[in-house]
């Protein structure tokens, strides 16, 4: 079942997020920019716990969404879950009126299934670097840039 996070959730989707971060396939979340973000999560439940995440984070000003902290638990992999997650986060930024989302990303190629195409992250504004000064690999960014548009 995919809904809305609630704020009961963030403890669990801190453990989720920062267990993939310390593999190093996304960026770390501390507990407190969950509860302050947590309206931009959509998660997935399976017999009432949390098994997956994915957030659209909004860029109003630039009609630009971004999709951040997807991760799904390892045994849920490979069943749709992930797909499922940035369809609905593509499916909320339309009415609010964002024309493109984007993907800061190592798994390209899950993006490109869902047709996102790769851009030079040079084409991005630049406050959407904010959260990359915190990365383990900055300034040398290993990750795609990945774009969907509405």
């Amino acid at each position: 079942m995919i809904r809305k996070a609630k704020l009961a959730d963030a403890k669990a989707l801190y453990t989720l997020i920062n267990s993939w971060a310390k593999e190093g396939k996304v960026l770390e979340r501390p507990l407190n920019y969950i509860y302050e973000n947590i309206r931009d999560f959509w998660v997935c439940e399976n017999k009432k716990k949390i098994v997956a995440c994915c957030a659209l984070h909004v860029i109003g000003w630039q009609e630009l969404g971004e999709i951040k902290s997807l991760t799904v638990a390892k045994k849920f992999q490979g069943k749709g879950i992930g797909s499922a997650l940035v369809k609905t986060c593509l499916a909320e930024a339309k009415p609010l009126g964002i024309k493109n989302v984007f993907a800061l990303t190592f798994a390209s190629s899950f993006f490109k299934k869902l047709k996102f195409t790769p851009v030079d992250r040079k084409e991005l504004p630049h406050k959407i670097w904010s959260d990359c000064v915190n990365c383990v690999y900055f300034p040398d960014c290993r990750e795609e840039a990945v774009l969907f548009k509405l």
